[in-house]
């Protein structure tokens, strides 16, 4: 028996949406996109949402997961990045389930791609404490601890060393900034998983984000002593991820 949910991705340029059978986390339906309305206002990205539904042709009885570039706690956004700042201290969840007529949870985009790699990616078979990191414009974090999400890590925003904000010297965003090699990069890198290992001693890195397609060119160069893996739902791992929290939590 499957169980269809609708899993929405909210980006700084870009919003996602498919179909998701969450007994086995494999797209429904085929992943739809329409460009975030300039400046990501609430009700514009809520908009946004609802035609994305409309166009699925989701059943009316989907529960909803969206995930948003912010921390959430309780359905409050409070942060953001890459959107508008009234997404700060603003009841998302409340806002969405309005907006869309539909039951939303909202959670962190790192931690929805986390939750998706550790149910059905890279991660499935993990123990003990996992931290999944995802390399785009900035660095996003999802920390478990025996498969349980610990919500709303930002270990992209850890200062380490002369670094103030890892992520402004060790993302791919920096990386195509300072056009570095591979090798480079890779050592940028080591610094934040080797910072990592010696705070929390994690049994698994999973490396996620668009990055972490060409893996094997980076990831000799890092050095540290924990297994450290890519991860295996991709582009999708968001809408995945959304789609099942939608599901523990509704």
């Amino acid at each position: 028996m499957t169980s269809i949910s609708i899993g929405i991705d909210v980006g700084g340029t870009g919003i996602k949406a498919a179909l998701v059978d969450t007994s086995t986390g494999e797209l429904a339906s085929s992943r739809i996109r329409i460009p975030t309305p300039d400046g990501a206002e609430p009700d514009a990205v809520a908009q946004i949402c609802k035609e994305l539904i409309s166009q699925l042709e989701a059943p009316s009885s989907a529960l909803v997961g969206v995930c948003l570039p912010a921390v959430v706690t309780h359905g409050i956004t409070r942060s953001a990045a890459n959107i508008s700042d009234s997404w700060i201290d603003l009841g998302a969840e409340g806002l969405l389930t309005a907006a869309l007529d539909r039951r939303v949870h909202v959670l962190n985009d790192a931690d929805a791609a986390g939750v998706a790699e550790m149910t059905y990616g890279a991660g499935r078979n993990a123990s003990g404490v996992t931290i999944m990191a995802t390399l785009g414009t900035g660095i996003g974090s999802a920390l478990f601890i025996q498969k349980t999400l610990v919500p709303n890590t930002e270990f992209g925003h850890l200062d380490i060393g002369e670094y103030i904000d890892i992520e402004s010297y060790a993302s791919y965003g920096a990386f195509q900034r300072d056009q570095i090699s591979q090798e480079q990069w890779g050592k940028r890198l080591e610094k934040f998983f080797a910072h990592l290992e010696k705070l929390i001693s994690p049994g698994l890195f999973i490396v996620g984000g668009g990055a972490s397609k060409s893996h094997e060119k980076f990831f000799p160069f890092i050095k540290v002593k924990t297994q450290l893996v890519p991860a295996e739902t991709k582009n999708a791992a968001g809408i995945i991820g959304a789609a099942t929290m939608a599901v523990q939590y509704l």
